[in-house]
């Protein structure tokens, strides 16, 4: 690829979302990371010739970066990457394929030094900093899976009616991205993906903290001591009085508009094509979810940084 499409590539926030100080810190964080492994695979084998002889990388590791970025961020296919930096289409396929798996260790940004790459850190994070968190579940559309595979109904959601795999969602109060959780088959419930997660247990076990939920992880609460918030329960199902209606529809109101944070953040991850309908495997989405949210957590972090610096 050409030095002025690279330069393209990181000056065009619009490509990769992006900027370019983002991106230059990602080269100098994972290419060490992804030179250690490549080495490590190279002399796992029995080799003919030594580690480092015959032709050189045409897609040096900085073009590696960038193909995965555009492809996590406009869900480009392999095919079009390849066209685009000139390599065959397999290149960019085991580039991604490398690639995605450092961006999702890395874990979501709180700070410049504060990293979160777990759950237990997220509660303990929390519960030190006196945040409010917020939880939600998501869902991804996916490819349908083949005919005949036992499990194929797990991945149809009873809310959308669609093939879809399903992530918990964690932020902060004012809509920062704190945790994606790899995912699940969609059929599972909210509540049930969180309990496996060992969110209840984490939660039980922390500090007084505060976390928001809506009504499908209702049960939760007291599980935890009335750490999870939920919305109120609705006591009178038949001719509930007309006071009774009114303070109802304040209380969920009022839970609604604390909570509609994560719904921001969810829709930011959401602006990832890759995310807004998956076309590529199933088993990668674990990584593709967890890489996305740590960039943009990443991005949000580097924003409030130059807007407290202006």
């Amino acid at each position: 690829m050409g030095n002025r499409a690279r330069a393209v590539i990181v000056s065009n926030r619009r490509i990769t979302g992006l900027t370019s100080e983002v991106i230059a810190e990602l080269v100098v964080e994972i290419g060490p990371l992804w030179h250690e492994r490549h080495q490590v695979k190279l002399a796992s084998r029995s080799r003919k010739r030594a580690v480092g002889g015959g032709p050189k990388h045409r897609l040096v590791f900085v073009d590696r970066m960038l193909a995965t970025l555009v492809h996590l961020r406009h869900g480009v296919t392999h095919d079009v990457l390849a066209c685009w930096f000139g390599v065959d289409r397999s290149t960019i396929t085991r580039a991604v394929g490398e690639v995605r798996p450092l961006l999702a260790e890395r874990g979501c940004t709180v700070s410049s030094d504060v990293r979160l790459r777990t759950l237990a850190e997220v509660v303990e994070h929390l519960g030190s900093s006196g945040m409010t968190g917020i939880i939600d579940g998501t869902e991804i559309r996916v490819r349908r899976p083949a005919a005949g595979r036992k499990d194929r109904d797990r991945f149809i959601s009873g809310k959308n009616k669609q093939n879809a795999v399903k992530s918990m969602v964690v932020t902060g109060g004012v809509g920062s991205v704190l945790r994606c959780s790899p995912s699940r088959p969609a059929s599972c419930a909210d509540i049930t993906h969180a309990r496996q997660l060992g969110l209840a247990t984490l939660l039980a076990a922390a500090p007084a903290l505060e976390i928001l939920a809506d009504a499908g992880y209702q049960g939760l609460g007291a599980q935890t001591g009335g750490r999870v918030v939920t919305p109120p329960h609705r006591k009178f199902k038949k001719n509930a009085p007309d006071w009774y209606e009114e303070m109802y529809e304040h209380r969920r109101k009022a839970h609604s508009s604390r909570r509609i944070r994560v719904e921001h953040g969810i829709a930011r991850l959401k602006n990832w094509r890759t995310l807004a309908r998956h076309l590529g495997r199933r088993e990668h989405m674990s990584d593709t979810v967890q890489a996305i949210a740590g960039l943009l957590s990443h991005q949000q972090t580097a924003d409030l940084h130059s807007t407290r610096q202006m």
